[in-house]
């Protein structure tokens, strides 16, 4: 048993030695605020809600320094960032645009953003109902946006088969 304790321990104090990539670039030429309206209140929401894991710029915690932690949070940041990132919203096409903006809504409406393992430590995250009606009014407002500058047809996403 204390072989495999100091096997454990030994593995565990290796792995302090690797270190992901941070995601600090702040890289914001592409910002959907360069795009679309985005209200101050909105902004102090997506900062403290959102951009930590769909930016390109994470405030990381104190606990990021441990292995395996830094690897959880590097791939959650990177999955985040996939599916939206806010800081390259506006180098998408316009389709893409529009969907995302439905998902925000959805995720919203359904609590589903921002997730729970996220308030748990961030509990200034949690959104209140008027934070989540404002957040979904604008995101409203984007696709009011996105529906007057191009053709309604060009928004639809197309199913895949």
């Amino acid at each position: 048993m204390k072989k495999v304790f100091y096997l454990l321990l030994g593995v565990f104090l290796l792995a302090q030695f690797y270190r992901p990539e941070r995601n600090l670039s702040g890289d914001t030429s592409q910002a959907i605020s360069k795009a679309f309206s985005v209200p101050d209140s909105v902004q102090t929401i997506l900062k403290m809600a959102c951009y930590d894991c769909h930016s390109n710029k994470t405030a990381y915690p104190w606990y990021n320094n441990v292995q395996p932690v830094a690897s959880w949070l590097a791939h959650h940041i990177d999955e985040a960032k996939h599916e939206i990132n806010f800081d390259d919203f506006a180098k998408r096409s316009a389709r893409w645009q529009n969907h995302k903006m439905e998902e925000v809504i959805e995720q919203i409406e359904h609590n589903e953003m921002p997730l729970s393992s996220y308030t748990l430590i961030h509990k200034e995250a949690v959104l209140s109902p008027a934070q989540k009606i404002l957040v979904v009014h604008w995101a409203k407002s984007v696709m009011d946006t996105l529906k007057a500058r191009n053709h309604p047809d060009s928004l639809i996403l197309k199913k895949r088969h």
